[in-house]
């Protein structure tokens, strides 16, 4: 019988933890976990021996933990059993090996939700006096909140430089066989370019040095939970709850061993399984038994690393997502038990008899694939296309042509989910349970947001010598892209200057680690939880009522932008119950501050003035059409164009103060057309009514005159919307509207529907 995890945790709307009575936690049985428990209890009192299986780690002990004490189990009949494959032999292994419950791991758990309880409910009311309501603030989500904020500033402060980078297409005498090389250095400008091109125009080019090296690759160590959910966000395009959730998948049907884990080890009848199957089916010479150690800051479970249950098991049914996932973590796990890759790595350099700087062409050759083999032919194809010419020092080279391309130094990249979770495993933050969480979390709670941007369009300036005639050209292209990227928003960025400059301690990297290393010590046994949660609410709590006693002249994040030049009133922006928004006048004024909010793109920081009172002038005229007025403005789902009595929203390219009357004609003529295409057939004999064709099919809509709304009915499969009645049309819209109401279905949680 499942739990459905755990069967009872702190009270969700107290504090729940009796702070002068050493810190003990007050638990209670959630009303949806409570039949549940009876059926639990009642089988247990039943049974002759009742074996707890929940996971190894601190949850999985929690949950062990809680299940003896509420069910009321006697240790002579309890066993605690542990497992990290479901397999028969790993199930039979655990039946005759139980254990006891390990209390310090439970106790490391009950600091953790303690810990976190404290932080959460104490700091987060202050974020409602002193930004807005609804805010919250946790121990890990804000710490990597601030490490996403902190790389957004660095992109902001960061400036872009042009530099050119040469390369040429070279050719031996009498061959057809071209291979590329590189300018050893970057050039500055424009003027370096054009000079380093002009020198080349009558310019001798030679071989001055070939040398070969010989290189091995080795194979990356098979997969924890983070370097899993990086491969997946990399190789997949996975989100990183998206990972987990297929890997619980393959787990609980048998496929992979448990993918909570920050552990190398391979267990040693998988290492022999793994060198037989890579011995089958690609040689002895391929295999090479490999034993990793884990280097990641606290790693705490004695699990193994991610693998499948059976290696021999080449392909799984399964969605396409669990087979793709499947496929990711088989390759890697034989790939780590392989013999290196051997490789020819081939340098030349190239003189230019009128310059003091050399090209230089590189290439890889295979020698022998070793474990890359395990990821199919194609990676090794790709290494072994990147050959150079074997020719001797002293060849004179024929430049085909020679391309100065104007590029700009890249500001660091924004995070994307999968290199959060390396750069949180780096620094020690968070554990292999947690991670996807978090991510998760400061996503809901509007902190930092998937970045839709792709990119604006930027002039870039390609300089070419072909055939002694130097040609210049603007090519454009996209940069600055953050699609998929993960952005703060203005709230997390408010909330992040805010927690950083008056909770320096909880936001610290070194302090956020070291409570982690200090969950680690209370599993092992070394310290008392209590007393370290004692020691950290004795510096917690005395500034958490300091700071949120403390007077403010402004709200947090509120920056003055100067003075309306029409009511002569002060502009301010900042986070209001919605969302961010201009204010022009103050709340003390006897005349009501006037609000706008900001539009998709605005930032409380970088919004000037101009753009600030520009948020004002909607509605906004822009012309007519057909004799009758186009305005623009913004609603509930963002901006759009008023005509008549229709709406249409504005695309994102374009604004509300900034479309032509040209553009807004094109979107009213464009929607009529689409919604001509949407109509199948109306009724003369009833007017507002009509058959439609929607995303789903065509169906029948009634709006009466003076309704907001139209009454949806279905169409049967296969009717021919056009010759349908309407004596066919009102006799289904009666049928439809006698039928009983069907009850809404019921929200369940995750674990109820599993």
């Amino acid at each position: 019988m499942s739990s459905m995890g755990h069967i009872r945790d702190l009270r969700k709307k107290d504090f729940s933890i009796e702070v002068d009575k050493n810190f003990q936690p007050d638990y209670e049985i959630p009303a949806e976990k409570k039949e549940l428990v009876r059926q639990l209890k009642s089988a247990a009192k039943d049974a002759e021996t009742v074996w707890l299986a929940s996971d190894e780690d601190r949850e999985g002990e929690a949950i062990a933990w809680h299940l003896f004490e509420v069910l009321e189990l006697k240790p002579e009949n309890t066993r605690r059993i542990v497992f990290h494959e479901i397999t028969k032999p790993a199930i039979v292994h655990a039946i005759e090996n139980p254990r006891g419950i390990d209390i310090d791991r439970v106790n490391a758990q009950q600091a953790r939700r303690v810990l976190d309880r404290i932080v959460g409910f104490e700091l987060s009311p202050v974020l409602w006096r002193k930004i807005k309501p609804a805010l919250s603030a946790g121990r890990v989500q804000s710490v990597a909140v601030r490490l996403i904020c902190e790389r957004e500033k660095e992109i902001r402060d960061f400036k872009s430089t042009p530099y050119f980078r040469v390369t040429a297409d070279f050719a031996a005498a009498g061959s057809d066989a071209t291979f590329k090389g590189e300018l050893n250095r970057r050039l500055d400008s424009h003027d370096d370019a054009m000079a380093f091109m002009q020198s080349c125009g009558q310019a001798r080019f030679r071989v001055e040095d070939v040398s070969v090296k010989a290189l091995k690759r080795q194979p990356a160590p098979p997969f924890t939970t983070s370097t899993l959910q990086q491969e997946a966000s990399r190789k997949l395009g996975f989100s990183v709850s998206q990972t987990m959730r297929v890997a619980q998948s393959l787990y609980e049907a048998g496929l992979i061993t448990y993918m909570r884990t920050d552990s190398l080890n391979l267990s040693d009848l998988a290492l022999r399984d793994i060198a037989k199957t890579v011995s089958t089916h690609f040689g002895t010479e391929y295999t090479k038994t490999r034993r990793y150690h884990t280097q990641s800051k606290g790693a705490q479970e004695a699990h193994e690393a991610i693998r499948p249950t059976y290696i021999d098991r080449e392909s799984i049914e399964g969605t396409a997502q669990e087979q793709k996932l499947y496929q990711l973590i088989r390759c890697r796990t034989l790939a780590s038990q392989m013999a290196d890759a051997l490789l020819d790595k081939t340098n030349m350099e190239i003189s230019v008899s009128t310059r003091p700087e050399i090209f230089q062409a590189t290439a890889e050759t295979v020698t022998f694939p070793g474990f890359l083999k395990a990821y199919g032919d194609g990676l090794a194809d790709k290494i072994e296309a990147l050959t150079l010419p074997d020719l001797a020092k002293g060849t004179e080279l024929q430049a085909a042509e020679i391309t100065a391309c104007e590029r700009f130094t890249q500001a660091p990249a924004r995070y994307n989910e999968g290199s959060l979770v390396k750069k949180m495993e780096e620094l020690g933050i968070g554990r292999p349970s947690t991670y996807a969480p978090t991510i998760s979390t400061i996503q809901s709670r509007g902190y930092v947001e998937k970045g839709e941007k792709e990119g604006e369009k930027r002039e870039f300036t390609v300089i070419s010598l072909a055939k002694g005639q130097i040609s210049e050209r603007q090519v454009t292209e996209k940069a600055g892209s953050d699609r998929g990227k993960l952005v703060p928003t203005d709230t997390g960025m408010i909330v992040n200057d805010f927690l950083t400059e008056y909770f320096p301690d909880i936001l610290d990297y070194n302090f956020t680690a070291r409570i982690e290393e200090k969950f680690d010590e209370i599993a092992e046994g070394k310290l008392q939880w209590q007393r370290e949660i004692s020691d950290f609410y004795g510096d917690f709590h005395p500034d958490i009522k300091r700071i949120s006693d403390m007077r403010m002249e402004h709200k947090v994040g509120e920056r003055q932008l100067g003075i309306d030049p029409k009511t002569g009133k002060p502009v301010s922006v900042k986070i209001g119950r919605f969302g961010p928004l201009v204010q022009i006048g103050d709340t003390n004024d006897e005349e009501k501050p006037q609000f706008a909010s900001l539009l998709k793109g605005q930032s409380v920081s970088t919004i000037t003035l101009e753009e600030a009172l520009k948020l004002f002038e909607l509605p906004r005229r822009v012309g007519e059409f057909e004799g009758k007025v186009i305005t623009t403005s913004i609603g509930r789902f963002g901006p759009y164009i008023r005509h008549d009595s229709m709406f249409v929203s504005i695309p994102k390219e374009l604004t509300p103060q900034g479309i032509t009357e040209e553009e807004a004609i094109e979107l009213i003529k464009a929607k009529r057309t689409a919604e001509a295409e949407k109509k199948v057939k109306s009724f003369p004999e009833m007017p507002g009514l009509e058959v439609l064709n929607g995303r789903y099919g065509i169906y029948l809509a009634y709006k009466p005159e003076g309704a907001r709304k139209a009454k949806n009915y279905k169409l049967p499969k296969g009717t021919d919307g056009a010759a349908l009645t309407f004596e066919e049309a009102r006799e289904l819209m009666e049928k439809q509207d006698a039928a009983p109401a069907k009850p809404r279905a019921r929200r369940t949680t995750a674990a109820a529907k599993k």
